[in-house]
């Protein structure tokens, strides 16, 4: 290196990759004059800060600085890409006010760490000749009231948003296909997010349907270096079109982008778990507001957060007609989870059954079709509750949680802590002397199932052993959600067992996301039309429940949402949780400037299951416990800077305590 500045620009403001909340800002360097063609806005470079060497991203080059001192050369240029260009950084600063973040952390997750050998892929070979494009069908989008004026106004690159609401067996990879495929055949960019690598194969198998494979480019966790930094570039330099990954994707820097899709925003693989906890869809949403690039959010049921966008007008819905809902539906029915109807049919009460359900899975079985049964988790019997009020069955001796060994060993309730058996046990709250398991898991229901239908093979799906097709034929099929294997010409039945487990989580979205779940199964069993049926066993006068039979999500979201304004609940408002010792919370927010209308909530402690990394002395600074900061949407990252303001101010006062922000984040506890 020469060390003669550049003639023109000389000085480069760089982004330390520190991970620091009081070091996140630019620092002044000079650019030498060999570099000066290869240091642009948004290059890797490596600086020397505070003695040692780091990595930097460029933000910008000026002429002068406003720093007193004499300033460092910056050491080399890492590679002369520009990784993050000028849409990339404005979104990452744009993320980084909203979620209280750090500006490096978010780079770290957005961009693919540097593989030298990914470089010399060659990417300068146009989209269009990588292979035969065939002309797309759209006819799909036309299911759905005003689809085809959102096809036609994504096509011509006007602005749209739609928050989608999936008709019952509806191949929603292949709908996308052909329109990511007309936007990127017209010279736009199209970028989709799904939630999981089941989702992106079949994303991808429908779009290799009409485009080469070479003209799809996938983004996922699962992909080696050098493979995601080679796609990465690709998309970059423009040869990759049409992008297709899990969360981390939505950060594809896709040239002319006309269209962005995230799927089933509910589903908890969108966040990031890293700081600052970034939501796939947040990033979609901003992008769309900055690039000004139609944005679809899609799923069977909609979340909280999708209908307050299309209340306040910022995106509008695409709803099936009620024609055309009870016509693609399966007959979907309640049967109430009592006693009473499980004990008048001694088949059905040996399966945990009530007898209508039984009497569907008989059906579809002998109409040579396989039933689904879903199931809330894996494995056997997780804990036993009071048969009577549903009170936890705990230990007499050591108040740990009752249950029953694997494998049914033991006919006693026995901790799970101590190990005791009690044999006698009562409940405290009612003195009943019956219990009941809190959520039978799919090897236990399988092997009740296998007894009442013992002529039918038995299959489980969930946990580490997922099935994500199977054969057609009659058949038990027994999953957790998420993990229904699919069938050609689908199920001839469903039951939902277990629904009073999912509802009565601990958690403001476990009605919405039970809701999601029993959908998505849903819509695997066959229309009515052809012997179709969903028992759903759940008490039929539930809300949740007459959503589902009506097929109702956009009814239930607005309901939802309702409810969570009156109780002032996300996304009715902001929410900022903090993590820290005891001690530290008082400090941090003695540090802090929130905004007036800002209200406190707290301290309490962590919810169950939850725990902040870190160590420190407990006996001087206390336990770990949370604050709650709520504040109305005024102002879309107003809490967000304050928060961060007050994380600078915690920094710089090097405090070495543990301390964890997450501003709206998916579980408050």
């Amino acid at each position: 290196m020469s060390n003669t500045r550049a003639a023109n620009l000389p000085v480069a403001r760089v982004l330390p990759m520190l991970g620091l909340a009081h070091l996140d800002r630019a620092f002044d360097y000079l650019v030498d004059e060999q570099d000066a063609d290869a240091a642009q806005p948004g290059v890797r470079v490596r600086v020397r800060f505070a003695g040692r060497l780091v990595d930097a991203i460029v933000l910008e080059r000026v002429s002068s600085t406003s720093h007193e001192g004499s300033l460092r050369f910056i050491e080399r240029v890492i590679s002369p890409e520009v990784v993050a260009p000028e849409h990339t950084r404005m979104l990452i600063d744009a993320l980084a006010d909203r979620y209280a973040g750090i500006r490096s952390d978010i780079y770290r997750s957005a961009i693919p760490a540097r593989h030298a050998k990914a470089e010399e892929t060659d990417t300068s070979t146009p989209w269009v000749e990588l292979g035969e494009v065939a002309e797309p069908d759209l006819s799909a989008w036309t299911t759905y009231t005003h689809g085809e004026s959102f096809v036609d106004a994504v096509v011509e690159g006007k602005l749209a948003r739609a928050a989608w609401q999936l008709v019952p067996g509806e191949d929603w990879p292949a709908a996308l296909a052909a329109l990511a495929v007309k936007v990127a055949k017209d010279g736009g960019g199209a970028l989709i997010v799904v939630p999981d690598q089941d989702a992106v194969d079949r994303c991808e198998e429908a779009l290799r349907e009409l485009v080469a494979a070479k003209q799809v480019t996938t983004l996922t966790a699962s992909q080696g270096p050098q493979a995601r930094y080679s796609r990465y570039l690709s998309v970059l330099h423009g040869q990759g079109r049409i992008v297709v990954g899990t969360r981390s994707a939505a950060f594809a820097p896709v040239q002319n982008l006309r269209l962005m899709v995230v799927m089933f925003d509910g589903d908890d693989n969108l966040v990031d778990p890293r700081a600052p906890y970034v939501h796939a869809r947040e990033v979609l949403t901003t992008r769309s507001s900055l690039e000004r690039a139609c944005l679809v959010i899609g799923g069977f049921s909609r979340t909280a957060e999708a209908q307050l966008l299309v209340e306040s007008g910022w995106m509008h819905e695409l709803v099936a007609p009620r024609q055309t809902l009870r016509t693609r539906s399966p007959y979907i029915h309640a049967a109430g989870d009592s006693d009473f109807e499980l004990e008048r049919d001694p088949r059905a009460k040996q399966a945990r059954l009530p007898s209508s359900a039984f009497a569907a899975a008989t059906k579809a079985l002998e109409r040579g079709t396989p039933v689904l049964f879903q199931v809330p988790r894996t494995g056997y019997i997780q804990s036993l509750a009071c048969g009577q009020c549903r009170t936890p069955s705990r230990c007499r001796w050591c108040n740990g949680p009752l249950g029953l060994p694997s494998g049914g060993e033991a006919a006693a309730p026995t901790c799970r802590w101590c190990g005791r058996m009690d044999p006698a046990h009562v409940c405290p709250s009612c003195g009943s002397r019956r219990v009941r398991a809190v959520v039978l898991g799919t090897e236990r229901t399988a092997e009740e199932l296998g007894r009442a239908f013992a002529k039918y093979r038995v299959k489980t799906s969930g946990g580490d052993r997922i099935s994500r097709t199977i054969d057609a034929g009659p058949a038990i099929v027994v999953a957790t959600p998420g993990a229904e294997p699919r069938v050609p010409g689908g199920y001839g039945a469903a039951v939902l067992l277990d629904a009073w487990a999912l509802v009565q989580r601990p958690d403001l979205r476990a009605v919405e996301d039970t809701l999601s779940k029993w959908m998505a199964a849903a819509t695997l069993v066959q229309p009515h039309a052809d012997g179709g049926e969903v028992v759903v066993v759940a008490e039929p006068s539930m809300p949740v429940v007459q959503h589902l039979i009506r097929w109702d999500a956009p009814g239930f979201a607005a309901a939802e949402l309702a409810l969570r304004r009156e109780a002032r609940f996300p996304p009715a408002v902001h929410v900022a949780v903090v993590d820290a010792p005891r001690d530290a919370l008082e400090q941090f927010f003695e540090r802090t400037d929130l905004p007036d209308y800002a209200e406190i909530l707290g301290p309490v402690d962590l919810p169950p299951g939850v725990r902040l990394p870190g160590e420190w002395d407990r006996r001087e600074y206390g336990p770990a416990q949370r604050m709650l900061v709520r504040a109305p949407l005024t102002g879309r990252s107003a809490l967000g800077k304050a928060l961060r303001a007050g994380a600078v101010a915690w920094t710089t006062s090097k405090q070495e305590l543990p301390l964890r922000i997450q501003v709206n984040p998916v579980d408050i506890g």
